[in-house]
């Protein structure tokens, strides 16, 4: 599995993945998918866009970009989406750690997030495991079908004592 830059010939299963983790509205604050040319444009205008790509078939991706502006403008953000079908054969930890060594190659200096879904337990193992550091809880601050649940912002450094390999 090789984890590389996005390619336009890549948009189309790309879209597919990520509007299948907007649909799922269990990760994503997204609440509609990507177009065509909305995605195009979208993924074109992240800091960096990956994606995790075996035999010419895309299996996962991740978008990177700052987390703010300004005196805050080296904090960066990150999104990760992986095909359904092929969760559990870590592509997802391959991509964060991707997404670390690319956000500090870049000159971040910190990779946060802001609103991990209380009961994504995959995705917060993974970040626990790797090294992220829970930041803090808002209650009832993400909207599901059913109700709101609470989030977890997570924080790494970006220094080479952090990085992940």
């Amino acid at each position: 599995m090789e984890i590389r830059e996005f390619r336009e010939n890549d948009l189309k299963e790309m879209t597919e993945i990520w509007n299948e983790v907007v649909a799922a509205g269990k990760a994503f604050p997204q609440e509609q998918g990507l177009g065509e040319d909305e995605a195009k444009d979208f993924f074109a205008n992240q800091t960096f866009t990956g994606v995790a790509e075996e035999n010419g078939k895309v299996f996962g991706l991740y978008i990177l970009h700052p987390n703010n502006i300004g005196r805050c403008g080296h904090l960066s953000n990150a999104s990760y989406a992986v095909r359904k079908d092929s969760r559990g054969r870590q592509i997802g930890e391959s991509l964060v750690r991707h997404s670390i060594q690319t956000a500090g190659k870049l000159g971040f200096r910190v990779l946060q997030f802001n609103a991990v879904a209380a009961s994504n337990h995959a995705a917060i193992h993974l970040y626990e495991k790797i090294g992220f550091q829970k930041l803090g809880v808002i209650p009832g601050g993400f909207r599901t079908e059913t109700g709101y649940e609470d989030i977890i912002l997570y924080y790494i450094l970006l220094d080479k004592k952090n990085e992940a390999s």
